[in-house]
């Protein structure tokens, strides 16, 4: 049955833009936006598109306004390229290959995704935890890479999505509704892993083909976990903080969803690691399904990794080798005046060795910054968004100048970002300052962090600026910013906590010293 349009019924065989997508078969609704999904032909370049079709009466003013702001953000999206989303190849407007008379404000086309619907997927039974995590990766990295451009992909809506033969979901009809944010795209991640794990959508304006997730009379979401026991806590909890705004610790960034993810397929790789010792090779299962795949998306890279790594290791030590035999040779043939061949071992391969009797060149390093005399913050706080707690009220110990007090997070039963995106200082300084370096007295290794600036003294995470990063070890570490940074308002934000011995999780730092540029 044909859907009704303006000017005709969308329907199989109808021709579309000017006559020249023929459609072929439709995949979805977003009624949020009178968006129709389809398959369609593109008669010119005999090949197969997807086709995002705006239907809606030309002479309604407002309509009309809402499908050039889509149409406009399509068009924007069509400068960007990655894997997780279908190519955006045209935008067709009212008067520029639209007439009136079809019915429609507009079209964007798209490269055709081959592979999977994802509501036929989960609507036989929820997705293994594991494979649900490796699904989402690639979207998640979309996601991430086009926030860092400044664009709204718009993926809130299951039926706009597919699933690719290797196993990866993809943005497959793009055009972003008129006023999605940043935040909603992140929001539709954790929907998106929602419906994977539980066969339920979580966001409004969901397809009448899949049931609402529940809710408890709070109106918070139900985790997954309690409808499927066998989903982890990790996954569980990330899909209900991702979800949810407010103050409940929500998960803002597609990159704490990348952290979780990426620890949880690892996990994954190690488990089928450890089975496969001994065994033979598995052969493949005859149904295909993706949701029982034995090897995780990010093996083939990783062997690759493994490959390039047991290389090096061969040719390092051929090397060694062949510099102790000819170092016998020498002593046996009495020359005492030679010392062996000069061998450059940190030399790439590509580079040849330098003549016998020459010294290599010296290696050319980036002068660092001078370094001035220490400033001291005029205050410092906890920064916890969305949360409280964390030692508030000794967070003037981390710079009072003395590495006997010293102010920890709340100790934690699960790393970051499981149960939040991290913890940290914000300082602030009496009057602006040219940082450059952050040196870290701490008693926590393991724990990592990034110096970040703002321009408040209370922002929110998503508008500051990471400006460097570091690992911590046990005393005094130092952070290098990528170069020097004006402000005077700084935070140290810590993503992964140290361990403590006993299977929990904290971070305690003694002293912070605050260096600008000389």
């Amino acid at each position: 049955m044909g859907i009704r349009a303006q000017g005709g019924s969308l329907a199989p065989g109808r021709v579309v833009g000017d006559g020249r997508y023929r459609l072929l078969a439709q995949f979805g609704v977003d009624e949020r936006a009178a968006a129709h999904l389809w398959r369609a032909r593109d008669g010119q370049l005999k090949r197969d598109v997807a086709l995002t079709l705006l239907v809606g009466d030309p002479a309604d003013a407002e309509a009309a306004r809402l499908a050039r702001r889509t149409l406009e953000r399509a068009a924007h999206a069509s400068k960007f390229g990655h894997g997780g989303v279908a190519r955006v190849l045209d935008v067709l407007s009212l008067g520029s290959g639209v007439t009136s008379s079809e019915g429609l404000l507009g079209v964007v086309v798209a490269e055709w995704t081959k592979g999977s619907d994802l509501v036929d997927l989960v609507a036989q039974r929820p997705v293994a935890p594991a494979a649900a995590a490796r699904m989402v990766q690639a979207l998640a990295e979309a996601v991430d890479h086009a926030h860092q451009n400044g664009l709204v992909l718009g993926l809130d809506h299951p039926q706009r999505l597919r699933l690719t033969p290797d196993g990866a979901l993809k943005l497959a009809f793009p055009g972003p509704l008129p006023e999605a944010t940043l935040r909603d795209d992140v929001k539709a991640l954790g929907a998106v892993l929602y419906l994977l794990l539980t066969g339920r959508w979580a966001l409004p304006g969901g397809p009448a083909a899949i049931p609402a997730a529940p809710h408890a009379p709070t109106g918070r979401v139900i985790p997954p976990r309690s409808l499927v026991p066998t989903v982890p806590v990790e996954l569980s909890s990330l899909a209900v903080r991702t979800i949810e705004d407010g103050g409940h610790g929500g998960i803002r960034t597609s990159a704490a969803i990348l952290r979780v993810l990426d620890q949880v397929a690892e996990a994954e790789e190690r488990t089928q690691l450890i089975k496969a010792v001994g065994e033979e090779e598995p052969t493949a299962e005859s149904d295909g399904t993706v949701w029982t795949t034995k090897k995780p998306v990010k093996d083939v890279a990783r062997r690759k990794k493994l490959a390039f790594g047991v290389t090096v290791l061969v040719v390092a030590t051929v090397v060694i080798l062949a510099w102790g035999g000819m170092m016998l040779i020498n002593l046996f043939q009495g020359e005492s005046k030679s010392s062996g061949p000069k061998i450059n071992v940190a030399a790439s391969s590509s580079q040849g060795a330098p003549p016998p009797g020459e010294q290599p060149p010296p290696a050319q390093q980036k002068p660092s910054p001078a370094v001035g005399a220490a400033v001291k913050p005029s205050a410092v706080a906890v920064y916890n968004p969305g949360s409280k707690g964390d030692s508030p009220g000794k967070a003037r110990n981390a710079t009072d100048g003395d590495t006997v007090t010293s102010w920890k997070t709340d100790q934690y039963d699960k790393q970051f970002p499981v149960l939040k995106d991290g913890v940290g200082l914000v300082v602030t300084f009496k009057d602006p300052i040219n940082l450059t370096q952050v040196k870290i007295d701490a008693a926590s290794p393991g724990s990592k962090v990034e110096i970040r600036s703002a321009d408040k003294k209370n922002p929110k995470l998503d508008e500051t600026k990471v400006v460097g990063a570091g690992d911590l070890a046990a005393g005094e570490s130092t952070i290098a910013l990528q170069q020097p940074q004006q402000g005077q308002y700084f935070i140290l934000w810590i993503t992964q906590l140290g361990e403590d011995g006993k299977g929990k999780f904290v971070t305690e730092l003694k002293e912070l010293t605050f260096l600008p540029a000389g």
